[in-house]
């Protein structure tokens, strides 16, 4: 469900799925309109729906609309994720986080968020989520740098923990001593400006990921791996957070494998 929803890599990652797993079942597009969410989504027991997936812009309304949620949406304030019940009651979850931890833990094995201070851009929705999953998997410290520091100053206020907030202009000294750099924002996605930061006081042993996949190889991540860094693109968090939702949907624990990425990259969209 989403508002547009038509660009949505979902329904061919679901669907992929659904044939290789031989499940009889179909994932399909929902475009609603932010005024019919919630009346929307309570119908969605009654019509034999499994489960649905949340888009833009409807996360945090479905946080407010869901029965029950997991503790890592009622912190992030968003459910993408959503599990119809055997009681045709709605449960949230938010898996977004789930999708960046499996992502680098697959792309980079002896990574871990306990290694040193993580360094992220940005302080969306996306943000929220990844510092979640960054603090419970152990980072000692976050450093959040984004262009309104406002922003910012909310997300460190609504999750606690060791968060620190810096400038925009400050942005290329909190890469000092970092263990990973992650960019949440757009910047670097087609269409959009790149991401203007100076990367020479970033270890050369920190892991570079930006959560962009559109292109593949950011501007970000060129400029990282030429310099000897490890990057990780984003597509694999696409897929990885994906398989909560079907997990939960139709009791089988889907495989994220070269084949699907090469599906999806291959797909329109």
């Amino acid at each position: 469900m989403g508002w547009p929803v038509v660009h949505s890599r979902s329904p061919g990652i679901h669907g992929y799925w659904l044939r290789k797993y031989g499940i009889d079942g179909t994932y399909i597009p929902l475009p609603v309109r932010p005024e019919q969410f919630a009346a929307a989504l309570k119908a969605i027991p009654m019509l034999g729906f499994a489960g649905v997936n949340v888009t833009v812009p409807h996360k945090e309304a479905a946080l407010r609309a869901v029965d029950r949620s997991d503790p890592a949406a009622r912190r992030i304030g968003a459910v993408n994720t959503i599990v119809v019940a055997t009681d045709g009651s709605l449960e949230g979850h938010n898996t977004d986080g789930f999708g960046f931890m499996e992502n680098l833990r697959a792309s980079v094995p002896d990574w871990s968020a306990k290694g040193g201070p993580a360094a992220v851009i940005g302080a969306g929705g996306a943000a929220r989520a990844i510092v979640v999953a960054l603090l419970d998997g152990g980072a000692p410290e976050i450093r959040i740098v984004n262009r309104t520091p406002e922003r910012a100053q909310r997300l460190r206020e609504d999750i606690g923990g060791s968060l620190h907030i810096y400038d925009w202009v400050d942005r290329a000294s909190v890469l000092a001593d970092a263990a990973v750099l992650v960019n949440t924002t757009t910047l670097g996605m087609s269409g959009q400006p790149p991401l203007d930061l100076t990367l020479d006081r970033l270890p050369k042993t920190a892991v570079v990921n930006d959560i962009v996949y559109s292109p593949l190889e950011t501007p970000l991540l060129r400029a990282a791996r030429v310099r000897g860094n490890r990057v990780v693109d984003g597509l694999g968090m696409l897929l990885h957070q994906a398989r909560p939702g079907f997990a939960g949907w139709f009791g089988i624990e889907p495989e994220v494998t070269p084949e699907l990425r090469r599906f999806v990259l291959e797909s329109p969209g």
